[in-house]
């Protein structure tokens, strides 16, 4: 997000507004305004005018769970405002409420002409990513239709229908068109000296396919009241670490944004889930790896993040071959979509399948949970789900054939299938990109683990030892094939991939660190490997950086190939806490809640690879999701990983 924008979050709800509460609908660097649900916009303009001008803002939108600002008419010293409104916004569940008051300065009546210009251009957020790809709309219609308290705006596509309702108390003196499509909603206010008038508008969301029963806030003073009973529900009962205050309030700002950032998913069963979206704004919806990792940092202190995320992934468990989804029978989903552009087919990302380590990080959870919780009646219930899952590993994924899982470039979807699935993130030590099917060394660690935890439920819960005897060597041999072929002796250090011919990608990157996390190598191989992690030219002081500066690859700036991700910073943590390695593990986690102290508590999904040594504050990476649920959890991962220490 730019400055000028700021952003409100609420479940599958979210609104991009400016420093005056405005919403233009233009682009503005990485991310445009508006307000989006269910991944469509739903107000694409939303602008004030005060007697025909723009007003300024005197203070502007802070960041915070409500957008508060004042605004004052524009002039100069030698002459006073003549009046101050004061704007409060807030997105509910489909739903925006703004109260706007406006207050005289002067002694005498006045009037002051307020005006609204909405409009909802009902725009797909992928016709708004910055690749600049066009859709074919044929047969789309718009409609907007005055109401007596305000106006609605609708859309229909053959099927597809979908509308925005604008309200107001008390209702406008009239609602005039603008000759762009956009509709304002007029009041002329008579205030008596000094006095004071106050406008409730209210936004309604109704998309396509969303048949829940909805309610516009009455104020966005009742939608803070909700947020923080919200909020307060998610920190209440976590002990955070009294002797380490900046860890504490990085875990509560966690905790908080992980309570706003809940999306509906629905069970095997038809059953209603709250499960966590990855992130705003792009992706404020259930991602397979980011909800599983979000749930696994979370457990020791949130299982029931794990205990609706498990059963809202065995719901969309793909169960035939598709070629567009990049489906295969058992595997997880990586991504959920219910946009226009979705539904018909112009992007594959409905239900998209594109991911070669949600599988496994599903099994890892499921077993995860069991072992924190006791609730075995979960995992009996999933028992198929995990049976199918482990089956795609072993078969589609390329265990059994290939030795290890595989993916291939998905020409319509993502280059690169593992958590760095941006294009050449997957790179050798020179820039240059590997051809043929790709086999990542981090998913081989989650493979790794899937198994053993597997293979635990098979003999603990299910009954079968047998079964948990194929997947334990299963495990076995994956291990000792790793380490024979991703072991790179001149570096004292684990390839970051292999290519379509075995031969080693080697870039030295964080990656490594998710083997620890996994237990995937031997102690003597994962002391070296943490300890290099530690090195300033892998460690910057903030965190770790996905790639070790100082190969031609690294970049500070790049989005997988330099910057430093808490979420990755996190698995490091606890992998380096997993093999004895406390001083390292301490001095990971001591740089990421530094970082957060510095930006408010919260940590955004990725900084910049710049060292602490030669700028000491973060620097903050251009296009990064603001609100992000795996770095959310990450502060609960560092306690978990070294305590208040």
């Amino acid at each position: 997000m730019t400055d000028r924008h700021h952003l409100l979050v609420h479940g599958g709800t979210f609104a991009a507004v400016g420093d005056s509460g405005d919403i233009s609908g233009v682009r503005n660097g990485t991310s445009p305004d508006g307000l989006f649900v269910r991944d469509a916009r739903h107000l694409s303009r939303w602008q004030l005018t005060v007697d025909g001008a723009v007003p300024e803002a005197l203070s502007p939108v802070a960041d915070g769970d409500t957008a508060r600002c004042v605004l004052v008419p524009r002039g100069g010293r030698q002459e006073p405002p003549a009046h101050t409104l004061f704007r409060e916004q807030a997105v509910g569940d489909g739903s925006f409420v703004e109260s706007l008051r406006v207050t005289s300065n002067r002694p005498v009546p006045t009037t002051v002409r307020l005006a609204i210009t909405a409009d909802a251009d009902f725009t797909d957020q992928f016709e708004l990513r910055s690749d600049h790809r066009t859709y074919t709309k044929t047969g789309a219609t718009r409609t907007r239709e005055v109401r007596d308290d305000g106006v609605e705006f609708g859309y229909q596509r053959h099927e597809w229908r979908s509308c925005t309702t604008v309200t107001a108390d008390p209702a406008p003196d009239g609602v005039e068109e603008t000759g762009t499509g956009a509709r304002r909603l007029v009041w002329t206010l008579d205030l008596e000296p000094h006095g004071t008038a106050e406008l409730v508008l209210r936004v309604m969301a109704r998309p396509h396919g969303d048949k829940r029963a909805r309610r516009v806030p009455s104020s966005p003073a009742a939608v803070n009241r909700h947020l923080l009973e919200l909020e307060g529900e998610f920190v209440e009962g976590v002990a955070f670490p009294t002797g380490w205050p900046e860890l504490a309030a990085a875990c509560a700002r966690g905790l908080a944004d992980l309570a706003s950032l809940q999306v509906p998913a629905t069970g095997p069963d038809g059953e209603d889930l709250r499960v966590p979206a990855a992130g705003a704004p792009w992706f404020l919806t259930l991602l397979g790896r980011d909800a599983l990792l979000t749930s696994l940092f979370a457990l020791p202190y949130r299982p029931r993040l794990a205990a609706a995320t498990l059963p809202a992934l065995a719901a969309t468990q793909a169960t035939e071959t598709g070629a567009a989804s990049v489906a295969q029978p058992g595997k997880i989903v990586h991504e959920v979509r219910h946009g226009e552009l979705a539904h018909f087919g112009q992007v594959p990302y409905g239900r998209y399948y594109g991911s070669v380590d949600a599988t496994p990080l599903f099994l890892v959870l499921l077993g995860a949970y069991v072992e924190q919780t006791g609730d075995a009646a979960l995992a009996r219930r999933l028992e198929s789900h995990a049976r199918a899952a482990v089956g795609w590993m072993l078969d589609h994924g390329g265990l059994t054939s290939r030795g290890y899982l595989v993916y291939r470039a998905d020409q319509g979807g993502l280059a690169n299938q593992n958590w760095k699935d941006s294009p050449g993130s997957i790179c050798g030590a020179d820039g240059s990109r590997p051809s043929g099917p790709v086999t990542a060394a981090g998913a081989q660690g989650y493979a790794y683990d899937a198994l053993r935890r597997t293979a635990w439920l098979s003999r603990t819960v299910w009954q079968d030892g047998t079964y948990a005897a194929l997947l334990e060597q299963a495990a076995a041999d994956l291990r000792d094939r790793f380490q024979r072929d991703f072991w790179m002796p001149d570096r004292s250090f684990p390839a970051l991939a292999l290519d379509g011919e075995g031969r080693q990608v080697d870039a030295l990157a964080s990656d490594a660190g998710h083997l620890l996390w996994s237990g995937l190598l031997d102690k003597e191989y994962g002391e070296l490997v943490g300890r290099r992690l530690l090195e300033p030219d892998f460690f910057s002081g903030w965190g770790v950086r996905t790639l070790a500066s100082g190969q031609p690859a690294y970049h500070p700036l790049s989005y997988h190939r330099g910057s430093v991700w808490p979420h990755d910073n996190a698995l490091i943590a606890l992998g380096l806490a997993r093999y004895g390695l406390h001083d390292e593990a301490r001095e990971v986690a001591h740089g990421l809640v530094d970082a957060a102290t510095a930006t408010g508590h919260r940590l955004p999904e990725v900084l910049a690879g710049y060292g602490r040594e030669s700028h000491g504050e973060p620097v903050p990476y251009p296009h990064a999701c603001v609100r992000e649920s795996r770095s959310a959890a990450a502060p609960l991962a560092l306690l978990t990983a070294v305590g208040g220490a």
